[in-house]
């Protein structure tokens, strides 16, 4: 039985975090003066068309794609920590499922929005639907991507309904309307062993479930790209290069999110630096799996040099794209790979700069998919002005880029402010079976 003081300990530890403070407020302002700001730069993109951007009709897909495609893949997270590694039954990996299912929803919810800011007329989204036909890879992209995002929701909302419980109860300087809801979203938990198999069996089931579904999310993506005989997408491993570059930014903004929740929100207790360094070594598996498609995608086309295929390569490898790749494979890639072999460097700072670079270099890698490929096309380009055989992004193109991440932070910061980001249930059945000291105890 544990010590009635440790699991008020516990509980106030985790429920802390939960309220309103200046600095919530401060930098809720900051993010709202940013989103409008690029709110505005769409309303200029609605107003004067898709002009506004750098796109034209050869680079017909520029940073907005790419930005789709990053944040298919930083969603997947939610699908390795809490289904791959839950039902293995790695029990490190427990007190992180929250924020990585956090983080899932955020970007999955966000994603769709992204491909209405590469569209023109975004009011003919509804014919997509109405109108869509199966042999088009949009459609199965647009179905599983509103899957993906259902599941997640239920993946997160249903183990969480114990805690929404012990909020309810526990937050007595909330406002009555919040703690009102709390109780209505908890269902009337009462912890009783019914209910508890009922939430263990229910989220298990969803954890199966999301598996081939996440899967599913990035290789039909991938195959937006394969499914056409262009040059740099033509490759029958984009699948699984997709799927595996997705758990590598995935993993690294787990990493991140852990590094501010653990020093702004002092749980120091909760998030420990053995936390950091399995979340290192996890990064490591991921990236070695990536570097290995890595070598495939390009050495490949490197060796036979088919004569489309080496115009792209020549450009990636010592053209004019040759520092953004170099750089995304090295800095964003494989030299942090190698840092993290060390000891030393799975702690938290250092893993928090790695989790830094590792996810720009991810975004810049999507770039680097997306873009460069479009350069190249097999008709050669004539008669057509500089801007439409270069793609140079625009500066209202690069604020409509950035407003996904902004409401992308304003979810994270809301679900933060409202929920415990370390499910209580969970950590104090943990300290039931394995007691160990807390500080200020």
């Amino acid at each position: 039985m544990l010590d009635p003081t440790r699991i008020d300990k516990i509980t106030s530890d985790l429920l802390r975090p939960i309220r309103i403070n200046n600095a919530f407020k401060l930098w809720m302002t900051v993010l709202i003066v940013a989103l409008v700001i690029c709110l505005y730069a769409y309303t200029l993109q609605l107003k004067n068309g898709l002009g506004v951007a750098g796109i034209r009709d050869y680079v017909s897909w520029g940073m907005y794609i790419s930005n789709f495609v990053f944040f298919v893949a930083t969603s997947l997270i939610g699908m390795l920590i809490s289904a791959v590694l839950g039902l293995s039954g790695v029990k490190w990996a427990a007190p992180l499922a929250r924020i990585a299912e956090i983080i899932a929803l955020a970007f999955a919810m966000v994603a769709g929005l992204v491909i209405v800011s590469d569209m023109g007329r975004p009011d003919r989204l509804l014919y997509v639907i109405i109108h869509g036909r199966i042999q088009s890879p949009i459609v199965w992209d647009i179905t599983v991507v509103s899957t993906y995002v259902i599941i997640s929701a239920l993946l997160l909302y249903l183990p969480l309904i114990p805690d929404l419980k012990i909020c309810a109860d526990k937050l007595e300087k909330a406002p009555k309307i919040q703690r009102d809801i709390y109780k209505i979203l908890s269902l009337n938990w009462n912890g009783s062993p019914e209910q508890q198999k009922i939430i263990s069996q229910a989220t298990r089931a969803l954890a199966i479930f999301i598996i081939p579904i996440a899967l599913a999310i990035h290789t039909v993506t991938s195959w937006l790209f394969a499914n056409t005989s262009r040059a740099g997408w033509d490759s029958t491993v984009f699948g699984p290069y997709f799927v595996s570059g997705a758990f590598v930014c995935g993993s690294a903004a787990v990493i991140i999110a852990m590094y501010f929740y653990r020093y702004n929100y002092k749980l120091q207790d909760y998030i420990t630096d053995s936390h950091f360094d399995n979340m290192g070594k996890l990064l490591v598996l991921v990236s070695v799996v990536y570097i290995y498609f890595n070598l495939n995608e390009y050495m490949v086309p490197y060796y036979k040099m088919k004569k489309f295929e080496a115009i792209g390569i020549h450009e990636l490898f010592s053209g004019v794209h040759a520092f953004l790749f170099w750089s995304t494979q090295i800095l964003g890639l494989v030299l942090p790979t190698i840092l993290l072999l060390f000891k030393g460097m799975r702690k938290p700072f250092p893993m928090m700069i790695i989790g830094i670079f590792v996810l720009v270099g991810g975004w810049f890698k999507r770039y680097i998919i997306v873009v460069p490929p479009q350069e190249h096309p097999y008709l050669p380009i004539q008669n057509v002005p500089m801007n439409f055989k270069i793609y140079t992004p625009t500066l209202t193109e690069i604020l409509i880029t950035v407003a996904p991440f902004i409401l992308v932070l304003m979810i994270i910061t809301i679900l933060s402010k409202v929920i415990p980001i370390v499910s209580i249930h969970e950590t104090l059945e943990e300290e039931i079976e394995n007691p160990k000291p807390l500080k200020g105890m």
